[in-house]
């Protein structure tokens, strides 16, 4: 800030110039005091300078008739990928529901393309109004059982940790490699102590002796935790709590039961992974306060969730309260139970109005991140089973409801004479397979399914946490196979298979993760085929078809999942065989 520019602040703040904008009539959400006031909020230069009742003037006079204003609504942690969208699409149906802020971890691009994936990110983040906070992805791949289109050691960090658009390193999701003081991962947080740069958290069921080891690294928080007893643990230790409500993780209303006046300032707000048809239909952070209102949270205090608590979580000192000197992010909300929004300011500037966003989308390049899917070799044999008929029992992946964390169950299922698996209709297993899709190695991991439901035909995506190979789940190999090789042919996205033929396909161009359309025309696209996928693959109508498949192999999260290795065990940390 240049001595002219601060000199204009305090002009305008004691009366002497005119405002850029003055909002008048509004009642004010204060959650420093916790108080609401009636008055005006007067704005220059994209910061907030005066508030008061009847004290200024500004160039133009926004009449709010009473309605409330509150800090722009803070997303503590959002992989953009998961939406499927381009961060440009995904600014443009998010912001409309009020946030103005998210802190985004790439780690999903950064597994397909490496350092030049986050970089696509950036330039992109420059595309939206949506003001993005990108993390250094942390873990590439997760864990070192994967098989990820990059690796991201210390030294690759280096040229980009020190940019003061990366606030520190993402959710460190290889927690027994912080536990056990492995030097490359202690390279890594020491990398972003240098920096003083902070980092973010990925504990689920860490407790006790681990939880004191893993935090040891200074890690902030926490959007991983599940139950009342780890939300009390982790916040008595130091951590925020992020509650997460996404597509396919609903931890909401489980959690807020453990939230207490003494406790609330640890608190803080999440999507982690949501879809254009969710934000559409149910809204975003909006959502989730008035989730939180609905549980017998103080609105105020729910508010802060989204604001105060993240800003000062993720040292954003600028923004997430209607303060002096801040950024001028601004929510106009018809009340505090619905949390129905009707204007949107960020920096000053009015971005969005009755559900519209008003600025014009001009697009980043995505010719860098384009053409992701390389397999080699790939044929239906690769998808057999050869068992050696023992025992007919065998380790089965078990979905569990509302969420993305897995039951290793054991199950009898049926082979056929040379030890390949037979489908039963009457029994709720299937089979699932991950294919290595960036360096052409040839690998594919072969598991069982139980609790997703299919009858018919297969379903493969070329998104997959956090390595994002191809993942496909079917009745049958010939319906697998025409799956994945739609998948190949179409150089990455979702496809359905009925009957050797597609009934349904959305392509996804930017890394295979994310598509180059709106989010309205995403939404119409997925909505078509999750009503194919449960009319016609028959898969559970208590499931998520898509989201939950790309959740079965992520390792870093309990109990059992598939890598492109094989059966991997959350518990052991290690690949483990199909055959007890």
């Amino acid at each position: 800030m240049t001595k002219i520019e601060l000199k204009n602040l305090i002009d305008v703040a004691a009366g002497r110039k005119k405002a850029d904008l003055v909002i008048k009539n509004c009642r004010i959400v204060n959650v420093l005091s916790g108080e609401i006031s009636d008055g005006e909020v007067a704005i220059f230069d994209g910061k907030i300078v005066g508030m008061g009742e009847n004290i200024y003037d500004g160039e133009k006079i926004f009449d709010a008739q009473g309605k409330f204003i509150a800090p722009g609504f803070i997303d503590a942690h959002i992989h953009i990928e998961s939406s499927y969208i381009s961060p440009e699409q995904l600014g443009r149906i998010i912001i409309p529901r009020g946030t103005t802020s998210i802190i985004a971890d790439p780690h999903e691009i950064a597994n397909v393309c490496g350092i030049s994936g986050l970089k696509y990110m950036i330039n992109a983040a420059n595309h939206t109004k949506l003001n993005i906070i990108y993390a250094m992805p942390s873990c590439v791949p997760a864990t070192p059982f994967e098989d990820a289109g990059a690796i991201i050691e210390a030294a690759d960090m280096a040229e980009l940790i020190g940019d003061e658009n990366i606030f520190g390193l993402g959710e460190f999701m290889n927690a027994p490699g912080i536990i056990n003081a492995d030097e490359k991962v202690l390279e890594k947080i020491l990398l972003a102590k240098k920096f003083n740069k902070i980092i973010d958290g990925h504990a689920p069921n860490l407790t006790g002796k681990n939880l004191n080891a893993y935090l040891c690294a200074e890690i902030i928080g926490d959007h991983e935790c599940r139950t009342l007893e780890e939300l009390h643990e982790k916040i008595s230790k130091g951590m925020f709590i992020l509650i997460r409500e996404g597509s396919a993780c609903h931890d909401l209303k489980t959690l807020i039961k453990g939230v207490t006046p003494a406790n609330n300032r640890r608190i803080l707000l999440c999507s982690d992974d949501r879809q254009p048809k969710t934000i559409l239909e149910r809204g975003h952070i909006d959502n989730s306060l008035k989730m939180c209102v609905e549980n017998g949270i103080d609105p105020i205090t729910a508010i802060r969730f989204a604001t105060l608590n993240a800003a000062e979580a993720f040292r954003l000192y600028d923004r997430g309260a209607i303060k002096i000197g801040a950024r001028a992010d601004l929510v106009l909300l018809d009340d505090l139970k619905d949390f129905s929004v009707k204007n949107v300011w960020i920096g000053g500037e009015l971005v969005a109005d009755n559900g519209k966003y008003l600025p014009k989308i001009i697009p980043a390049d995505i010719s860098d991140v384009r053409g992701s899917v390389k397999v080699k070799n790939f044929s239906i044999d690769r998808l057999k089973f050869n068992l050696s008929r023992k025992n007919a029992k065998v380790n089965v992946i078990g979905i569990e409801p509302d969420g993305i964390n897995t039951k290793k169950i054991v199950a009898e299922v049926n082979f056929d004479e040379t030890g390949d698996f037979i489908f039963n209709p009457q029994q709720d297993i299937c089979k699932i397979a991950v294919i290595e899709r960036h360096h052409e190695t040839g690998k594919v991991g072969l598991g069982l399914l139980s609790g997703y439901g299919i009858k018919n035909g297969a379903i493969a995506v070329s998104v997959s946490h956090d390595s994002h190979n191809i993942i496909a789940a079917g009745t049958n190999n010939d319906e697998i196979f025409a799956a994945v090789d739609a998948l190949i042919k179409m150089e990455g996205g979702m496809v359905l298979i009925n009957g050797g033929k597609v009934i349904s396909s959305i392509p996804l161009p930017i890394g295979g993760l994310m598509s180059d359309v709106s989010g309205e025309e995403l939404k119409e696209k997925l909505d078509e085929l999750h009503e194919k996928a449960h009319s016609e693959l028959k898969i559970s109508k208590n499931v998520e078809p898509v989201m939950t498949l790309t959740f079965m192999s992520l390792p870093v999260i309990p109990e059992i999942k598939l890598t492109a290795r094989g059966l991997f065990d959350y518990e052991t940390f290690s690949l483990i065989p199909l055959e007890i």
